[in-house]
């Protein structure tokens, strides 16, 4: 018998910012795939990157945002891959956005040539995002998981 393969190592991120509006989530949508769904940056931690510049990586990579600040970690979720199974742990962290910037915009990830159409979701969400990456929004601030965690299963 094999032993289990050890988890692949994730951070995921919420960038906040606070406005008229009152708080925004960044999230993003993958260009050409509709079944992504919305999502927040998220990805693999390099061999030996610290947590927080992982977060702050996968941040610019995904959305292009520079200069967001980690304010916390909030969680580790421990979920598999919603489609291989394989063992993941995703520290979740909370970050603040930099001020100014546009409402929505589209991103090209030279990383893995992909393009990101990103945009400000006003808190608390009103429908979840992919992958349950809404999870932990409470851990943050209670109110903000309050009505995407009222409509769920």
């Amino acid at each position: 018998m094999n032993p289990p393969l050890p988890p692949r190592v994730r951070v995921a991120a919420y960038v906040v910012r606070y406005g008229a509006r009152g708080p925004e989530l960044l999230v993003f949508d993958h260009i050409g795939v509709p079944e992504a769904g919305t999502q927040v940056p998220a990805g693999g931690v390099e061999s030996g990157e610290e947590l927080s510049a992982a977060v702050l990586r996968e941040v610019r990579e995904e959305t292009g945002v520079e200069g967001a600040r980690v304010v916390r970690a909030l969680a580790v979720d421990h979920r598999p891959h919603p489609e291989t199974g394989a063992p993941r742990r995703t520290t979740y962290f909370l970050l603040h956005a930099p001020r100014g910037g546009p409402d929505h915009w589209e991103h090209h990830a030279a990383v893995e040539n992909l393009r990101f159409r990103c945009h400000w979701q006003p808190l608390p969400l009103t429908t979840p995002l992919a992958d349950h990456q809404d999870a932990w929004l409470a851990a943050a601030e209670p109110t903000w998981g309050a009505r995407v965690g009222a409509g769920r299963s």
